[in-house]
């Protein structure tokens, strides 16, 4: 994952969830831009509980 990104599994999922609602339509648009890979970053959230719904174009 871009180490450039939040650590913190909470930290992350309010930076993303910011990200996607302010700039991203999508959540592969974030991390492509990101240069992170998706995969891993919705299991890191998915360790917390949060999956992404691409209904809402976010964690929830």
């Amino acid at each position: 994952m871009n180490t450039n990104l939040p650590q913190d599994p909470i930290i992350l999922l309010s930076y993303i969830n910011t990200q996607l609602r302010d700039h991203y339509a999508t959540l592969a648009e974030f991390c492509a831009a990101m240069g992170t890979d998706q995969t891993e970053l919705e299991k890191k959230l998915r360790a917390v509980d949060y999956e992404y719904d691409p209904e809402q174009n976010a964690f929830v």
